[in-house]
C-alpha cells in the first residue's frame, strides 16, 4: 500500500494541487512538480519494524512511493547500495567514521537507475508507449534499461562528444540514439523539438515528478544503514540535483513518520566541476536561482549541467542545512578517483572521486572535525570513464 495522494508545486504558487492519475510535468508557473503523501496515515500504520522481511531494493519503502491502485514497479533490483565503512582512507584524514555510499552497484552502474525505475514506474502505469530523456550519458543508460524491462520505446539525446561505452550499453538495450552538438541543455532542447509534437513522455531530470522519489529512496537507506540516527555530513556530487533535492525532501517524510530524531539534519554539500560550477556561484553569491554557466567544461559528463532547473531548490536544502558548496578541479577529482579504488577497493567515477576532493577542502577549512560522521556518494562506478585514467 502507497500513501500517495497527490502532485504540488515545489515553488508554492499556489495552484491546486493535481491528480496523479493524469500525465503532468511541470507546475503552470513552470517549476518543478513533487510527489506528496498522507504522512500522518503512514504514521500510524507503517512501523519501521515492517522493513525486517523485505526485499533489499529502494521499493522496500513502497508506501512512501509513487504507486497507485494495483501499480507493479518496474524494478531491475536497484538500490539498498553498501554504505562501506572507509577505515584505511578515514584513518589517513583522520576521520574515524568516513563512509561511502557506493552508487555503482546498482543496475547500469550508477545511482540513476533509482530516479528512472521511478519514473519509468509511473510512465508504464500511465500507458505511455515511448519515453525520451536528454542525457550525459548515465540517464539515458537506465532509462534505455528500464524502458526495455517495461517493454516500451525509448528516445536517447545525448552530447556528441559522450562517451563511446555511453552510447553502446544504449544500444545495448535497443534504445534510439540522437547525438547532439553542444551539451545537456542542447540535448534537451532537441529532445523537447522532437519529442512533443509526437506525445513522447519526457522524463528529463525534475521536468517530471517521479525520478526525485526514486533518488529520496538514497536518504531512507543511508538512515536504515546508520541505524535511524542521521550523519553529519553528506558530501553529494550535483549536476542536475535530483538526489540533492530528493534526500532533502525524503529527510521530512522521515522525520514526520516519527523514524528519526528532528533538529539534527546533515549538513548538505554540494560538489561540482570548477569548470562548471553554477550552484557554487549561486550560494557564494547569495542568489535565489543560478546563472547559466557559460563555456562548461570538465571530464565529470554528470557535472557539465551548464544551470538546473531545480537550483532554487538545491540551494535552498544548502542554506537550511548550514552546509556547502565547493567546486574541484578535474585534476584533483581523477586523483580521487585513484585514492578511492586504491585504499579502499571502490570503483569511482570521477563524480565520486571530487566528493573525496571536496572532503579534503572541508578539512582544510576545519569544517569537518574528527568525530563526525561523513557520508560521500559515489554515484557511479569508474568502469565508463577509463580513458580520463590514462597518464
Amino acid at each position: 500500500m502507497s500513501y500517495f495522494t497527490h502532485l504540488d508545486c515545489s515553488a508554492g504558487c499556489g495552484a491546486e494541487p493535481l491528480d496523479p492519475q493524469g500525465i503532468h510535468h511541470l507546475c503552470a508557473c513552470g517549476a518543478p512538480l513533487l510527489a506528496r503523501y498522507d504522512i500522518e496515515q503512514a504514521a500510524k500504520n507503517w512501523p519501521r519494524s515492517s522493513l525486517v522481511n523485505r526485499a533489499h531494493n529502494m521499493w522496500r519503502y513502497s508506501e512512501m512511493m509513487p504507486l497507485l491502485n494495483d501499480d507493479q514497479p518496474v524494478t531491475l533490483d536497484e538500490g539498498f547500495t553498501p554504505l562501506r565503512h572507509t577505515l584505511r582512507l578515514g584513518a589517513e584524514l583522520g576521520l574515524r567514521s568516513l563512509y561511502v555510499k557506493d552508487e555503482s552497484c546498482n543496475p547500469t552502474n550508477s545511482f540513476k537507475a533509482r530516479g528512472l525505475s521511478a519514473a519509468v514506474t509511473r510512465a508504464n502505469a500511465l500507458n505511455v508507449g515511448t519515453v525520451s530523456t536528454p542525457s550525459a550519458g548515465n540517464a539515458a543508460n537506465a532509462l534505455a534499461a528500464y524502458a526495455a524491462h517495461a517493454g516500451l520505446k525509448a528516445k536517447v539525446f545525448m552530447p556528441r562528444d559522450v562517451k563511446t561505452p555511453f552510447i553502446r550499453e544504449c544500444e545495448l538495450y535497443g534504445a534510439d540514439i540522437t547525438l547532439v552538438d553542444g551539451l545537456i541543455n542542447d540535448a534537451g532542447r532537441v529532445a523537447k523539438e522532437i519529442g512533443a509534437p509526437l506525445g513522447w513522455y519526457d522524463v528529463s531530470t525534475l521536468k517530471e515528478p517521479y525520478r526525485v522519489e526514486g533518488k529520496k529512496t538514497m536518504a531512507y537507506e543511508l538512515a536504515e544503514q546508520l541505524d535511524w540516527v542521521w550523519p553529519d555530513w553528506i558530501i553529494y556530487p550535483t549536476g542536475g540535483g535530483t538526489g540533492m533535492v530528493g534526500m532533502w525532501k525524503a529527510f521530512d517524510e522521515i522525520e514526520r513518520l516519527g523514524w528519526v530524531k528532528t533538529g539534527n539534519r546533515p549538513k548538505m554539500v554540494t560538489v561540482q566541476a570548477d569548470g562548471c560550477a553554477p550552484i557554487v556561484h549561486a550560494l557564494e553569491n547569495g542568489l535565489q536561482k543560478s546563472e547559466a554557466w557559460k563555456n562548461a567544461n570538465t571530464i565529470a559528463d554528470g557535472l557539465r549541467v551548464p544551470r538546473a532547473i531545480g537550483d532554487f531548490l538545491i540551494l535552498q536544502a544548502l542554506r537550511e542545512s548550514a552546509g556547502a558548496a565547493i567546486a574541484v578541479s578535474d585534476a584533483d577529482m581523477v586523483n580521487d578517483m585513484r585514492e578511492l579504488g586504491k585504499l579502499e577497493g571502490i570503483s569511482a567515477s570521477p563524480e565520486g572521486g571530487a566528493t573525496l576532493s571536496a572532503l579534503r577542502v572541508l578539512l582544510k577549512q576545519g569544517k569537518v572535525q574528527p568525530n563526525d560522521t561523513v557520508v560521500l556518494f559515489n554515484t557511479g562506478g569508474s568502469l565508463k570513464y577509463l580513458d580520463v585514467l590514462v597518464s
